[in-house]
Order: structure tokens, then C-alpha cells, then sequence
């Protein structure tokens, strides 16, 4: 993906060792269908054998109490890496909305002002409105308001939400947590409908990731007898919009899927 073969030099690519780099996670779905700590803390500890001092690195999403559930353990203390949310004494909101096109949105000040790069690590599920929930919508749990994008399959709120400058300024890196996708009746857990898939899917590109997702549901369904989700009016069309705001690729001949088995 970065075109380097070593840790080092493959990390200095996409992050300025000066940046500090928040890793923003899921923790919506429970203890089973959220980012879990292994996998965070496993990117986390990639990065600072990248080069990245573990003191600018930042696990994080909007809520203490949902990464407790999950299993996180909060740390805001300056040493090491930090773990915490949005609700934090101290961190909150911003004053002023972001206001760009259908978005007017209060962005958490860890997306706005504490971080200087950001990674979207999502876990991939079905969703009852969007179709797919993934990177982009990843950064709806930035926002104080993310009620309000949920009309017309969350089109074209998710794409413009990624094209406001908090987000599209400083996203880096997109990863899909595949390792348990839930491909239907998401984005709650549902295990009659969820598959063990062990997979991670990388890119710095959020648009053909989030697309290459998409896919991934989609050939999960057909297994099962399950239609695809333009059938059920949930084919995520924000995917679309993201790629004509020219936030990436949703075109397949174009994106360059490179397969390693660990």
C-alpha cells in the first residue's frame, strides 16, 4: 500500500513522527461487534515499531463508557499510549459548528483540534439504513449530531461528512476490522447473520475500502440466499457520492487489492 518494504519507512509515509495520531474506533456494537482492544492495541504497537513515539498515539470514540464494555482500559495520562473519549472531563465538543454543505455538525475536539492525523479502524457491518457501515461512516461517532444523516441511506451525509475539513485534512488510513462481519440485519449483533471472515482490510483510500467492504457483504448474502442489498433499497449509495466528491475510487478496475495471509 505505501510502496515500502519496511515497517519504518512504509509508516513514515503516511504519518509525520511529530503528528499525533488518533485511532478512531467502534465501540457501538458491544463487546462482539465492536473494535476490539486486541486489534487497536495491535495497530497502536505497529506504529511505534514504525517509528511513532507510543506518547502520540490516541485509541478513541465518543464514549468512556462503551470502551469499557468493550474491554478498554482509559488512559489519559501524557506517558504511553491514550485512551479515552469524547465525554472526557476536559475534551468535549467544539463550540462553533462545521458547517459545509449538508453537514453543520459540532466535531469532537479530539477529531479537531487534539489529533493531527487520523485513522478510521471501523468494524464492518450491515446496516438497517446505510446498507454498509464502514470507514467513512466510521466518523459519524465524531460528531455530536450523527442522528440527524440518517435519511435517503445516509446519502449524502457520510460522503460530505468526510469531506469537511476535520475529517478529509487529516484522515490517513482506512482499515476494516473483517474479522467477525455481520452481513445482515446489522448494525446491531445478530449471530444467526454474522460470519467469521478474519480479515483486515487496508487502504488510504476510505472510498475503495469502503467499497471493497461492500463487496464483501454482498458475496456473504449471496451464500446464504440473502438478496443484494439494492433489493432492499440499502444499496450504500453515500459510496458513490464519496467517489464524485473525489474522496477515492468505487470504480473495481482501479483498485489494486493486494492479498497476504498471516
Amino acid at each position: 500500500m505505501s510502496g515500502h518494504s519496511d515497517l519504518r519507512s512504509a509508516v513514515k509515509t503516511l504519518f509525520p513522527f511529530s503528528h499525533l495520531i488518533g485511532i478512531k474506533i467502534n465501540t457501538l456494537g458491544g463487546k462482539k461487534l465492536s473494535t476490539q482492544p486486541e486489534t487497536a492495541l495491535s495497530l497502536a504497537k505497529t506504529l511505534e515499531n514504525g517509528g511513532v513515539k507510543a506518547d502520540n498515539i490516541l485509541i478513541w470514540d465518543r464514549s468512556n463508557r462503551e470502551l469499557r464494555e468493550t474491554g478498554y482500559s482509559l488512559k489519559m495520562n501524557r506517558k504511553g499510549i491514550k485512551i479515552f473519549g469524547t465525554d472526557s472531563q476536559g475534551i468535549g465538543y467544539d463550540r462553533f459548528l462545521t458547517s459545509h454543505l449538508n453537514i453543520g455538525s459540532l466535531f469532537s475536539n479530539i477529531q479537531s483540534k487534539l489529533i493531527d492525523s487520523s485513522i478510521s479502524l471501523a468494524v464492518l457491518k450491515d446496516h438497517g439504513l446505510a446498507g454498509v457501515t464502514a470507514a467513512m461512516k466510521n466518523y459519524f461517532g465524531a460528531i455530536h449530531n450523527p442522528n440527524k444523516y440518517h435519511d435517503n441511506n445516509c446519502d449524502p451525509y457520510i460522503a460530505e461528512l468526510c469531506d469537511t475539513a476535520p475529517v478529509k485534512n487529516k484522515h490517513k488510513l482506512a482499515i476494516l476490522d473483517a474479522i467477525l462481519v455481520q452481513y445482515h440485519r446489522g448494525p446491531a449483533f445478530h449471530p444467526k447473520w454474522a460470519s467469521e471472515q478474519r480479515t483486515l482490510i487496508f487502504g488510504s483510500d476510505p472510498v475503495a475500502v469502503d467499497y471493497t467492504g461492500w463487496q464483501t457483504i454482498e458475496k456473504l448474502r449471496i451464500q446464504v440466499g440473502l438478496p443484494p442489498l439494492a433489493e432492499e433499497d440499502r444499496a450504500p449509495k453515500y459510496i458513490r457520492t464519496a467517489e464524485k466528491l473525489g474522496l477515492g475510487t468505487a470504480n473495481p478496475e482501479k483498485i489494486n487489492i493486494i492479498a497476504e495471509e498471516i
